[in-house]
């Protein structure tokens, strides 16, 4: 009987480390709001970063940048840039969604929508414009003419108009959603104020610079993503309320009840 005994307290005790070996794998797969939300700030990161570090090594802008090898490169980090983009900017979002009221989701709609524009002209550019460059030299060079700003011999429409519009979407959206993340005091607040100012600074700079030069002013803005999706990523939140264990619940006295 002894035995026995002892045969069942063992095989019970195995049943609840499994038991409780099989709670923890689940407690890590198990997929959270907060886990999303971190992970997206691993987003920001990696598209401010892209967006950054593509600025100095960018190729100019003329015909003859179109089939080298740096400009197929570098234009198609834009579109990943974008995607993460899209992400790291969500995550950014849901985190502030709570303080940041109408001005928060002004900047991130904003924000959005140049993000889904960019990524579509960025697709053209390393995998549409080299074919062109043969067939239809006046389209490639209009096309590159939109981003440096001296226009091209072929009027492209709306094509360069959506292009123009997006870019003053893109400027306003960073200071709105810049200044609506440092009143909600969550993360750095001058990661928040470099980013809000990283729009403005752009447009001065476009002005007193050339073109060439005038990407740098670019850097800024990819820096605050990055240290805005660094600081999200690395964030230890406070987990809300859980049911306590057994263990870990008060037990209630019974003598001194009675």
């Amino acid at each position: 009987m002894a035995a026995n005994k002892q045969i069942d307290s063992i095989e019970g005790d195995k049943q609840m480390n499994t038991n409780r070996n099989t709670a923890i794998k689940e407690s890590k797969m198990k997929i959270t709001t907060s886990k999303l939300i971190r992970w997206a700030g691993l987003s920001a990161m990696v598209a401010g970063t892209i967006f950054a570090g593509i600025q100095p090594v960018h190729p100019p802008d003329v015909l003859a940048s179109v089939n080298t090898s740096a400009f197929i490169i570098i234009t198609s980090l834009k579109t990943v840039m974008s995607i993460f983009g899209l992400l790291g900017i969500t995550g950014l979002y849901a985190r502030h969604v709570e303080k940041t009221g109408w001005q928060g989701l002004a900047g991130y709609l904003l924000l959005t929508i140049f993000y889904a524009v960019q990524m579509c002209y960025s697709f053209v550019e390393p995998l549409i414009l080299p074919l062109l460059v043969t067939e239809s030299p006046n389209f490639v060079e209009s096309a590159l003419g939109m981003a440096s700003g001296a226009g091209g011999p072929m009027n492209l429409g709306a094509f360069a108009v959506i292009s123009k519009f997006v870019t003053v979407l893109y400027l306003l959206g960073l200071l709105l959603f810049g200044i609506a993340i440092f009143r909600a005091r969550i993360l750095p607040r001058w990661a928040a104020v470099l980013l809000a100012i990283s729009g403005p600074l752009a447009v001065v700079m476009g002005i007193l610079l050339p073109h060439q030069l005038e990407r740098l002013a670019a850097i800024p803005m990819g820096f605050a993503l990055a240290w805005l999706g660094y600081a999200l990523f690395t964030e230890r939140r406070v987990p809300a309320s859980q049911p306590l264990s057994e263990e870990a619940r008060p037990q209630l006295n019974l003598s001194a009840a009675d």
